[in-house]
């Protein structure tokens, strides 16, 4: 069992920046990949990064590339996203989600999950 507790989500203007963090704790962190998800009421989950158990391999969205940066640090058992440049369109609950394979562009495909932490953006 893994548990996630996401931290860091808050109301900023546009253009402005928010540091989301995932501490994770029990099993076995380093062996999992790592995702943040978001989601917005009446919509799916949706992936916005995720990275390699190595920390090797990050890819992300379309939406928020060139933007977001993922990364994770084995030795803290941590996991952050970095978003700045924020837009209205990026206002949702975010999620981190950690599974024991490589990572996945797909919220079914994660068995643990943090509480999430929302995040708006005013125009």
């Amino acid at each position: 069992q893994v548990q996630l507790v996401e931290s860091g989500g808050g109301l900023v203007q546009a253009g402005g920046s928010l540091r989301l963090s995932c501490a994770a704790s029990g099993g076995t962190f380093r062996q999992c990949a790592m995702a943040w998800f978001r989601q917005v009421p009446g919509k799916e989950r949706e992936l916005v990064a995720r990275i390699s158990w190595s920390g090797g391999s990050t890819y992300y969205a379309d939406s928020v590339k060139g933007r977001f940066t993922i990364s994770r640090d084995n030795a803290k058992h941590k996991v952050a996203l970095q978003m700045p440049s924020l837009k209205p369109e990026d206002t949702a609950a975010y999620y981190c989600a950690a599974r024991g394979a490589p990572s996945s562009d797909y919220a079914d495909r994660y068995a643990y999950w943090g509480q999430g932490t929302q995040v708006t953006v005013s125009s």
